[in-house]
């Protein structure tokens, strides 16, 4: 029964050489588990896409299926185009639309207000070439009106052609299920892949998770702020909680892992190895 379960791991574009060549040891470390695909996230600047492109380009060359990120924000529908053609002819065959966050200052998101404009974009362009992913929130959109708005907002989005759907990360089991329990009643039964950060520094968390509202359960956060610096005990509590989380999403159903990795390997290996996948 396994192995029709989806796992994949995310990276973000290094922006040094050091970070390079990190992510390609990282990488390596990672492919042993022989995931379904590696995805590559996309930041709103002209040289971070760059650097999007050259990563996946790394992975592909390395035999491994890649999926990019691709976002409106600051984009045009001539930009996304030339993309999709570029990843095309690299042999891409999935693609992670978002709408992606708006840098402070920026106003508008550039041609493409939201995700599922976007996605039925790729679809007119490209047909059935690629499997596209979008995001899920189970804890809701930190700017979505309402929890129905939200959910309705997805279901945009799968109706303009997504195929499967990743979860922005989250600690309460209950809302994935109960997320998906919503689904159902709206009829949307594709693939929702929960997304799973591993726990290394708590500051980080704290600060990722206030931006895009992921709940850090109070009795998480008490006790991971109660180590204070002694990051020895926060990394193994963290593993011991996020390797529970995996273990009941899997049990209930999960129809997969998709790892935020922030390009390291040792976090998700040992959870990996502690589920005995």
């Amino acid at each position: 029964m396994t192995h029709s379960r989806l796992f994949s791991f995310e990276f973000f574009p290094p922006q040094t050489p050091e970070g390079v060549a990190k992510l390609a040891a990282t990488r390596k470390q990672l492919a042993t588990l022989k995931p379904e695909f590696f995805s590559v996230t996309f930041g709103a600047g002209g040289s971070t896409q760059d650097r999007t492109l050259e990563t996946i380009q790394q992975i592909k060359a390395e035999g491994h299926n890649a999926a990019p990120h691709l976002s409106c924000v600051g984009s045009t529908r001539e930009k996304i185009r030339a993309m999709l053609r570029t990843y095309q002819g690299m042999g891409i065959k999935r693609i992670v639309a978002l709408r992606g966050d708006l840098p402070s200052g920026m106003a508008t998101t550039g041609e493409f207000q939201y995700a599922n404009e976007l996605v039925a974009f790729i679809r007119a362009e490209t047909a059935d070439h690629f499997h596209i992913e979008v995001a899920a929130y189970p804890e809701f959109h930190p700017q979505a009106k309402s929890p129905r708005d939200d959910l309705l907002n997805f279901k945009r989005k799968v109706q303009a052609g997504a195929n499967s759907a990743l979860t922005q990360y989250f600690y309460n089991a209950d809302s994935y299920f109960r997320f998906i329990d919503e689904c159902q009643k709206l009829g949307l039964t594709l693939p929702i892949v929960p997304g799973i950060m591993p726990i290394m520094k708590f500051s980080q968390l704290a600060r990722f998770s206030d931006a895009c509202g992921a709940e850090i359960p109070r009795w998480m956060r008490k006790t991971l702020e109660s180590y204070g610096d002694d990051s020895a005990s926060v990394q193994a509590y963290g593993l011991e909680v996020v390797t529970q989380l995996c273990e009941r999403l899997l049990a209930g159903g999960a129809p997969g892992l998709h790892f935020y990795t922030l390009n390291q390997a040792g976090p998700s290996l040992e959870i990996w190895k502690r589920l005995g996948l």
